[in-house]
Order: structure tokens, then C-alpha cells, then sequence
């Protein structure tokens, strides 16, 4: 006998009371299995923003169209870099912007962006304990080629805004921009050479941004700094993974066993493996996915391929479920 979603909710929340907003859900109603597909352009070269329930793409962008983005909560102050171009940020003290800086010992200290996006693993970190200066480099351009070292200094943070000071690395072009909170959305991007730029999507319309982004990978050897490309989630978004799963089978039941998980790479990449001896990739549906979106809704997801029909690579195929 087929348990309807707000029965199956109603009989979990008499049995464990404690778990009651774990799966506080509005009204909606389950659905039949739908097949999306998100594809990039070749090289990886854009970012894609997805809304799960309307099976939309609410935005995309070039990956280089942004350097920073900055937190825009009213008592936000925290920076992150671009990490779909493999951007990092060495720590160099309290030195001038306007005079050339020392990049010795650069190499052992610098530090990328954590794909967890927890708070404590930022690259710049808690530049609030002074007005140190931070070397930034700038990843790769679209065809693979080095964007340089720039210099970042941030003065103020408020409500509002930011104050910072962006260079060369010789001190040259000193120059002090407002970056403007956008509280429209959960990050206000800022793009050295055109300043503030809108291009995550209003907050609580999308959950998933299909990007390249860096971390470590241990097989075949450890790669402290690798480009790969999955799924990370908005700040709304929670993710609960199930392995070798029947996906038919899977509810939201399943999420007592397996909690849901804020970290922004809990979808991640590695649904997918790859092969040296066929040069291709494949998936494995046996790993389900319950989201919650920005919204509040659930669903559950499985990746099917990473090709398109014609062979594409970087072409997600995905069936997705409401619960």
C-alpha cells in the first residue's frame, strides 16, 4: 500500500518528536520522475544557477566574469574568492599598497576556499584583526592562461558596504572601491575591473550552481589544489545523500538514517568517476540525493550521465522526484 507524503510526515512526527524541524514541509504535493539536463560550454567556461523545483536555470555568467564575492547579510563580513577559475590568497601582513610586496614564502601559505563554505574556511579568513595586506591570485582565464597577482586590502565593513583597496603587486594603481551590500542576494560579487556585478540570482530562487570549483582530490594521488566540476548549493539548500539507494524506493523517511548536510559540496562532483584506460566519465545512479530547497520543498535526485546525445561532455543528465 503506497503511504502518502503527508501521512508518511504525519507518522514520523508522532514517533520522534525531536526531530520535528528537520521535516517541517509546506503543503505540496509528490510528483513523477522528470529528466533534466544542465550542459556548459566547452572548457567549462560558464556558471550555471538552478532552481530544482521549476527545473530552471535562473542565471549564467562567464566564470570570469567576477573575482570576490562578498557576504551581504546586514552583519555579514566575510570574502570568497572565484574558485571556478582555482583563485587563491596568501596572507602578506601589514604592508603598504602602494609599495612593491615581497612574495616570498607566498608558496607554503597561501590558501584557497573550502567547498564546504564553512565560515572558518575562507582563504582571506578574519581579515578583521587587522588591515593586512592580501596577495590574490587571480586564477586562469578562459583559455588556461595565469590572471596575475593583484593586491586586496579591506578597510570597513557596515549594514551597507565594504571598503577596499585593490593594487598591483608592484604597489601601482592603487585604487579604493565601495562595494555595496546587495540584499537582494546571498553574495554581492565584485569584479576588479567593473566593480559590483549582479550575478548570483534574488535569494530563495535557485538552490544548485552547476561550476568548476577547488579542492583536494586523493585518487589516484593527492591533488591539494584541483579543478573540478559538480554541484554546490545556496545558503537555503540542505542535502541529504544516499548510497547504493533504490531510487524508487528512497523517501524522505530515508533522512532519519542518513541527516541532511549544509555544506555547500554535499552534491559535489564525485557522482561521477573517471576513467584513464576509456578517457570518459561515468555515473553512478545507485547515489540518491534528498534536497530541501530554498523554499522548503523536498525532492530526490540521481545523475544518469554526464554526456549530452550528441556526446557533449559537461552535460549533467539528472531525474529528480517531489516528495
Amino acid at each position: 500500500m503506497r503511504v502518502s507524503a503527508p501521512v508518511l510526515l504525519a507518522l514520523l512526527l508522532t514517533h520522534t518528536g525531536c526531530i520535528r524541524d528537520e521535516l517541517a514541509v509546506p503543503a505540496h504535493e509528490p510528483g513523477t520522475a522528470v529528466t533534466r539536463e544542465l550542459c556548459l560550454e566547452p572548457g567549462y567556461e560558464n556558471q550555471l544557477w538552478y532552481d530544482v523545483a521549476s527545473g530552471t536555470v535562473m542565471a549564467s555568467n562567464d566564470k570570469s566574469a567576477w573575482d570576490l564575492s562578498f557576504e551581504s547579510d546586514g552583519s555579514g563580513w566575510r570574502i570568497r574568492l572565484n574558485g571556478s577559475r582555482a583563485m587563491w590568497a596568501w596572507d602578506a601582513g601589514n604592508n603598504s599598497m602602494d609599495q612593491p610586496t615581497d612574495t616570498v614564502g607566498m608558496g607554503a601559505g597561501r590558501r584557497y576556499d573550502r567547498p564546504s563554505g564553512h565560515p572558518d574556511s575562507t582563504a582571506i579568513g578574519d581579515w578583521r584583526s587587522g588591515q593586512h595586506v592580501y596577495v590574490i591570485d587571480m586564477g586562469a582565464d578562459q583559455q588556461g592562461l595565469s590572471m596575475g597577482l593583484r593586491k586586496l586590502q579591506v578597510l570597513t565593513v557596515d549594514g551597507s558596504a565594504y571598503t577596499i583597496v585593490t593594487a598591483a603587486l608592484d604597489g601601482t594603481g592603487v585604487t579604493q572601491h565601495t562595494v555595496a551590500k546587495d540584499a537582494q542576494r546571498e553574495y554581492t560579487m565584485f569584479s576588479m575591473v567593473e566593480g559590483v556585478v549582479p550575478i548570483e540570482p534574488v535569494q530563495r530562487t535557485w538552490d544548485l550552481v552547476l561550476t568548476r570549483f577547488t579542492t583536494e582530490v586523493y585518487q589516484p594521488i593527492f591533488l591539494p589544489y584541483y579543478q573540478v566540476t559538480g554541484f554546490l548549493t545556496s545558503l537555503g539548500t540542505r542535502v541529504s545523500r544516499q548510497t547504493t539507494a533504490d531510487f524508487d524506493a528512497v523517501s524522505l523517511g530515508d533522512t532519519l538514517a542518513h541527516p541532511f548536510s549544509t555544506d555547500r559540496n554535499a552534491i559535489g562532483y564525485d557522482w561521477k568517476t573517471y576513467s584513464f584506460e576509456t578517457n570518459s566519465y561515468t555515473v553512478d545512479p545507485s547515489i540518491v540525493y534528498i534536497i530541501q530547497d530554498a523554499e522548503g520543498y523536498y525532492h530526490k535526485l540521481r545523475f544518469l550521465d554526464y554526456y549530452n546525445q550528441v556526446g557533449d561532455i559537461g552535460c549533467p543528465q539528472f531525474e529528480v522526484v517531489a516528495l
